[in-house]
C-alpha cells in the first residue's frame, strides 16, 4: 500500500546493474567504466528531450560537468533537469546527491564546505578519524559499508568517521532514458568498496525521475562478493537546512522509542522534536529512535517549518533500515545550521559498541540486501497536513517510550 506522500515529491532508492537493461528501456548511455577503461571526455548535454522529441512529455535534460580548480578539481557531476525538478548526482563522491530544487523549495543546507571536494584531497584519518567532514555538504550521503558511525578502534583497527563509501568514485556510471511512457530517466552507478582481507562489497545505485514530475527515486543493492559472511553498516545521512529548518520547526514521526545519544542530548530530551534558530555554541544533539511501521513494513518521518506549510518527508522499509538517528546541529548559519534525518542499520556509535548491542548485521557469502528510501518535498500546508495524517495513522494509539539512558554500555561512551 503506497503512502500518500508519494503523491508529492518522492526520492526512492532503486538499484540495477549498469549492464542490466530494464523493461521498456533503451540501451544505457555509458558515461564511464573502469572495466572498459572508458570515459566520456566532453562536458555538456548527454541526452535531452530535444534529441528524443517522442519522449518530450516535458522538457528535460541530462548534463555532464567536470569541475576545475581548488579541492574540487576533477570532480564529475551529472545534472538532471526534468522540467520541474533539478538535482545533481556526484559519481566522484560515491553517487551522493547534492542539493535538490523543486520549484521554490530547496532540499539542502549551507555547509561551510563550499567546494565539492575530490576524495583525493580528503584524509579520512585527519583529526583522529574525522577527515570525512572535509567534504561534507551533500543533501544525501551514504555512510558505510564495512563500517559507519564514530571513529575509533575496533579489534585493534582504526575506523574513521562514517566509512569510505561516500568518498569512493563510482566504477561504472551510465544513463538510461526509457523509450516507453512515462519515459523515466535513470542515473546508475556501481561503487566498489574492496580491500584485500577486509571486504568485497559492490553497491549498485540508481537515481531516477519522470519528466515533468516532482519526484526522484533511489534504490540501493549491496552485494557481498566474498565467499565469507561479512558485517556491514549503512546510514543514509540525509541533511536539511533553511528554508525548512528554522526556529520552531518540528520533527514528526511515529515514534516507538527515543533515547539520547549521550548526556548532552539528554539535557533536552523532553523537547527533542523541536528546533531552535541558529544558536552560538550549540554543539550537536543526537537522538536514537525506533519507529512504528504500517502493515507493509514502511515508516514515515517528516521535518516541517514553523508555519507547517513547507517540509520534507522520508519513507523507508524498517526491515533493512530498522533504526533512525535524529541529528540536530542548530549552530550558526556560517558554521552549518543543519539537521540530519538518518535511517540506518544501526546508530552512529563506533562499530565496536554497535556490535555489543546486536546492531551490526551480517551479509551472507554472495548475499545481497536492498535499501529502499523515499524523500518527499512538501510544498504546501495541505501536503504537510496529509503527511501528518499518514504518520498519525501509523502511530495509532501507540505511545512513544522515552528512554533516558543512551543505548550503549554504560562503561563505553562515544
Amino acid at each position: 500500500m503506497k503512502s500518500s506522500i508519494l503523491n508529492v515529491v518522492t526520492i526512492t532508492l532503486v538499484v540495477a546493474s549498469v549492464a542490466v537493461n530494464p523493461l521498456n528501456a533503451q540501451e544505457p548511455i555509458l558515461i564511464s567504466s573502469t572495466s572498459k577503461n572508458f570515459r566520456i571526455e566532453e562536458d555538456g548535454v548527454i541526452s535531452s528531450s530535444e534529441r528524443f522529441p517522442d519522449r518530450a512529455t516535458a522538457p528535460w535534460s541530462i548534463t555532464r560537468e567536470t569541475l576545475v580548480g581548488g579541492m574540487q578539481d576533477g570532480v564529475e557531476l551529472i545534472h538532471v533537469d526534468n522540467g520541474k525538478l533539478k538535482f545533481t548526482v556526484i559519481p566522484t563522491r560515491g553517487m551522493s546527491v547534492r542539493e535538490i530544487q523543486c520549484g521554490d523549495l530547496r532540499l539542502g543546507w549551507n555547509s561551510p564546505v563550499k567546494q565539492i571536494v575530490h576524495p583525493s584531497n580528503i584524509d579520512l584519518n585527519d583529526h583522529g578519524g574525522l577527515g570525512w567532514l572535509t567534504g561534507f555538504n551533500e543533501t544525501m550521503v551514504r555512510c558505510g559499508v564495512s563500517f559507519a558511525g564514530h571513529p575509533g578502534e575496533d579489534n585493534g583497527k582504526m575506523l574513521t568517521l562514517h566509512g569510505r563509501i561516500g568518498n569512493t568514485p563510482a566504477a561504472e556510471v551510465s544513463v538510461v532514458v526509457e523509450d516507453k511512457a512515462p519515459y523515466r530517466i535513470r542515473i546508475r552507478g556501481k561503487v566498489e568498496e574492496r580491500m584485500f582481507k577486509f571486504g568485497v562489497f559492490d553497491l549498485w545505485t540508481e537515481v531516477s525521475t519522470i519528466p515533468g514530475s516532482a519526484s526522484i527515486q533511489f534504490d540501493d543493492r549491496l552485494v557481498n562478493n566474498s565467499k565469507y559472511e561479512q558485517e556491514y553498516q549503512m546510514i543514509y545521512h540525509t541533511n536539511f537546512g533553511t528554508p525548512i529548518l528554522e526556529k520552531a520547526a518540528a520533527f514528526v514521526a511515529p515514534v516507538k522509542t527515543v533515547a539520547p545519544f549521550d548526556e548532552y542530548a539528554a539535557q533536552d530530551l523532553g523537547s527533542y522534536q523541536a528546533y531552535q534558530g541558529p544558536t552560538n555554541n550549540f554543539g550537536e544533539q543526537v537522538y536514537c529512535l525506533t519507529l512504528n511501521a504500517d502493515d507493509a513494513g514502511m515508516t514515515t518521518a517528516m521535518l516541517h517549518n514553523s508555519a507547517a506549510d513547507k517540509g520534507v518527508a522520508m519513507q523507508w522499509s524498517v526491515e533493512s533500515l530498522p533504526f533512525f538517528t535524529l541529528w540536530k546541529n542548530t549552530d550558526t548559519e556560517s558554521d552549518g545550521y543543519v539537521t540530519g534525518l538518518e535511517p540506518g542499520t544501526g546508530f552512529p556509535y563506533n562499530r565496536s559498541i554497535e556490535r555489543t548491542q546486536n546492531r551490526v548485521p551480517k551479509l551472507a557469502a554472495n548475499g545481497e540486501v536492498h535499501f529502499h528510501l523515499t524523500v518527499a518535498a512538501l510544498e504546501s500546508a495541505a501536503a504537510v497536513a496529509e503527511t501528518t495524517q499518514t504518520i498519525q495513522k501509523i502511530q495509532g494509539s501507540i505511545t512513544q517510550k522515552i528512554l533516558t539512558t543512551p543505548p550503549r554500555p554504560k562503561e563505553l561512551k562515544q
